[in-house]
């Protein structure tokens, strides 16, 4: 595929996935319209990249379909200014997007080589305001809290504690909770000290492991 059709793919993904199904927030819209999705994924499914579908990344992970990722993003409300901590790097894709939309982006992976993986690509497209940390992502990243935003891409059986202890008041997280095999994808905001709780979409995402979160299997 050339530079055009991905860019083709990319808009049509925009307006037959995200904008049907809700995604109203016009800089998302905008920073999934230019993210090349493409570069994030291995050679040979480069063409599926703006399919409809979660991928494989190797390690045992995916990324997600582009709509999760969308609503994921939308549902920080992110303005421009804001410090995010992600929690599970993965390719990388969720965190280039977020760095589109926010001042700052801290990524925290337990896996290696996926890490240096997504470093190689943040570096080969300049994304110059995504830090990485190789870590227990349950635990944060305490050094850099609070955070504006937090967003985790593996489902965990709660919301880890340090994460909660890492949100800056006011404040938004967004996890997908639940068992194993399902989850319901929870948006929690921090006000005033108090934390408020609401399902937006059922999902199935890897599981998130750590102190605070699954054992591995």
């Amino acid at each position: 595929m050339s530079m055009n059709d991905y860019a083709t793919a990319r808009a049509r993904m925009v307006h037959e996935q995200l904008i049907p199904r809700g995604i109203k927030d016009k800089r998302v819209l905008e920073a999934m319209s230019v993210v090349p999705r493409h570069l994030f994924v291995e050679d040979a499914l480069q063409s599926q990249a703006y399919g409809d579908f979660p991928l494989p990344i190797g390690e045992g992970q995916t990324i997600s379909q582009p709509y999760i990722v969308a609503l994921m993003t939308q549902a920080l409300a992110l303005r421009g200014e804001e410090k995010v901590l992600e929690i599970g790097t993965g390719c990388g894709y969720q965190a280039a997007v977020l760095a589109q939309l926010c001042h700052k982006v801290y990524t925290v992976e337990r896996i290696k080589q996926l890490a240096i993986r997504a470093r190689k690509t943040f570096d080969r497209l300049r994304y110059l305001n995504i830090v990485c940390r190789i870590d227990d992502g349950t635990l944060g990243w305490p050094q850099h809290a609070p955070y504006d935003a937090i967003i985790v891409t593996a489902g965990g059986p709660r919301i880890p504690d340090p994460l909660l202890e890492q949100l800056a008041d006011p404040g938004r997280l967004v996890m997908p909770v639940g068992d194993r095999l399902s989850q319901q994808l929870v948006v929690l905001e921090k006000r005033d000290g108090e934390c408020r709780q609401q399902v937006i979409e059922h999902v199935r995402f890897v599981s998130l492991i750590g102190d605070h979160g699954w054992r591995e299997l």
